[in-house]
């Protein structure tokens, strides 16, 4: 609810200070008295953009600031909260512009965009404007009203928890489904080559030591020799070097008694006898292990020509390089099955949640067609009252081509100004004084049903008189019972109804400007402004009785 909004060196306006009431507030004046000037300042805080000319005073800056009690506005804090703004019972929300013509806005003192200024203010003033018709001709809007009227809040909620559930499944698959896609243009390819890696079935560090193998056959003959002539000259020659040194050994033995220096060399070359014998040991065995079977180097040499040919295919320098890019197309090629089987179970699940919409969308789509008829009558008889005798309304609802997050219906509100038999969208219908009046019509039957901004009417009772101008005065008046109504109007029928009355003029100021003010009118004063708008400037007695009975007083 607005408790106070204040406009300082906007236009005309000097300074200005309004203090509405929570229920129904009157504004009027005479023509070009500046109550638009008022309604244009006010905008700021709704995020519209600034125009500087409105800076008739060039040497201060322009500041329009409004207090609103947020208290149990929950959609309001939620949007603060999302904005990171302080979250306060009141909220202040401030529009400067300098004198350079820059804009800034404020709320509860933290800098805001007009972009967060425009979303968190739709929360807290609805102001309907004649011409405005962006209200009714949207979509959301629309089934807004009828899933309010019809009370669908909790089949609603369910039918969006599985549209939700439905949407997360439907994404998840289709992500899947293109992965596979993805993997199944390589899938054969990768086949094939795990194919061919595991018919070679390779074993660790098999290429390395095939080459080595392979180098020590080609020179088995100079190796074998080798060997051999060394076994030979240690211990099988006509002198085999290892029985020199035992039976030189021997001879210094003979004399360690009488040169016991030499028994350290006698040991020694016992130590040199067992080595000898030893490496010609060692000799023979490696001798033993050398192959000159030709088969064997067939053999190996087709095996490092296969590893030599898959190290190249597949850009790597050894065996175990190859041996892992065989485990990782197997385990691609397993994740491949597994993301079959997972795509199979997400499309059951995909299917079920599908038949849970349509169950859930259908029960929301049958309290809908039964409450639209009833809407629709309410309308039709609520426009007759407020001079639009000849219309009718209707409430069209047709299935989507898929389902939406709010079901599976389009719902679009539609007018016959004139009986005439040809129903269109009320946007493309109506006038906008029309307009104006279907949606007070459509707000007053939702009034009781959900909680509303402050709302704002400029001139709604444009183009009535008479009975009708006092209907949309009253519909005014019952609207006002459950939220604060403000209404800018030049229908005295209307204006009597309000509890609290504004008055916008013009005076002239010391400096000899003028200067737009509004005051609040005392209830004879309230009797006299509304006799002024029946009978004129200087009202009859006639035109202050009328007034007197219109107000009630």
């Amino acid at each position: 609810m607005l408790l106070q909004l204040s406009i300082n060196n906007y236009a005309i306006i000097d300074r200005l200070t309004i203090r509405p009431d929570k229920h129904l507030n009157i504004v009027t004046g005479e023509t070009g008295a500046g109550k638009s000037i008022i309604l244009g300042a006010f905008s700021l805080i709704l995020g519209e953009r600034a125009d500087t000319s409105v800076l008739i005073n060039k040497e201060a800056k322009c500041v329009v600031e409004a207090t609103f009690d947020v208290n149990g506005n929950e959609a309001f804090k939620q949007a603060l909260k999302a904005a990171e703004l302080d979250e306060e019972e009141q909220c202040i929300i401030r529009r400067e512009i300098n004198s350079a013509g820059k804009s800034r806005a404020f709320v509860n003192d933290s800098p805001v965009t007009l972009s967060v200024l425009n979303t968190i203010t739709a929360l807290l003033v609805d102001l309907h404007q004649q011409f405005d018709n962006h209200a009714i001709e949207d979509d959301l809007f629309q089934l807004s009203v009828v899933d309010i009227l019809a009370q669908n809040a909790a089949i609603k909620e369910q039918y969006q928890q599985v549209f939700k559930q439905y949407q997360q499944v439907a994404q998840e698959l289709t992500h899947k489904q293109s992965k596979q896609a993805q993997w199944q243009k390589d899938a054969d390819y990768k086949q094939f080559l795990f194919d061919e890696l595991e018919q070679i079935n390779f074993q660790p560090n098999e290429i390395e030591e095939a080459e080595t193998q392979l180098k020590q056959l080609s020179a088995a003959e100079k190796i074998i020799s080798v060997l051999q002539q060394a076994r030979y000259v240690l211990d099988e020659g006509e002198q085999p070097l290892a029985n020199e040194v035992r039976r030189q050994s021997q001879q210094l033995q003979s004399i360690t008694d009488v040169l016991p220096e030499a028994q350290s060399l006698h040991e020694r070359l016992n130590s040199i006898y067992a080595e000898a014998k030893d490496i010609a040991s060692e000799l023979e065995r490696l001798e033993g292990k050398i192959s000159l079977n030709p088969e064997q180097m067939a053999r190996l040499e087709e095996r490092l020509d296969v590893g030599i040919k898959m190290q190249k295919k597949h850009a790597v320098q050894t065996t175990n390089e190859l041996i892992a890019i065989y485990e990782q197309l197997g385990e691609e090629l397993k994740a491949t099955l597994n993301l079959h089987e997972e795509i199979a179970e997400l499309e059951k699940e995909k299917s079920e949640l599908f038949q849970k919409l349509q169950h859930a969308g259908a029960e929301l789509s049958a309290s809908r067609i039964k409450i639209a008829p009833q809407i629709a009558a309410q309308v039709t008889s609520l426009l007759a009252e407020v001079g639009m005798p000849n219309a009718q309304f209707k409430i069209e609802i047709t299935a989507l081509a898929k389902a939406g997050i709010d079901g599976l219906d389009q719902i679009v509100f539609q007018l016959d100004a004139n009986k005439s038999g040809s129903f269109q969208p009320v946007y493309k219908a109506a006038s906008g004084g029309e307009m104006s009046r279907i949606a007070l019509c459509i707000k007053s039957l939702i009034a009781r049903a959900v909680h509303l901004p402050t709302l704002i009417f400029d001139e709604v009772d444009t183009g009535i008189s008479g009975e009708a101008a006092r209907k949309v005065g009253t519909l005014l008046q019952d609207l006002a019972q459950y939220h604060q109504v403000i209404c800018i109007t030049h229908q005295p029928q209307v204006a009597a109804k309000g509890s609290t009355h504004f008055y916008v003029f013009k005076e002239q100021g010391k400096d000899g400007k003028i200067n737009t003010q509004i005051r609040v009118l005392e209830p004879e004063e309230k009797i006299v402004a509304i006799a002024k708008m029946i009978g004129g400037e200087h009202p009859s007695e006639a035109a202050i009785n009328n007034a007197r009975e219109l107000a009630g007083a």
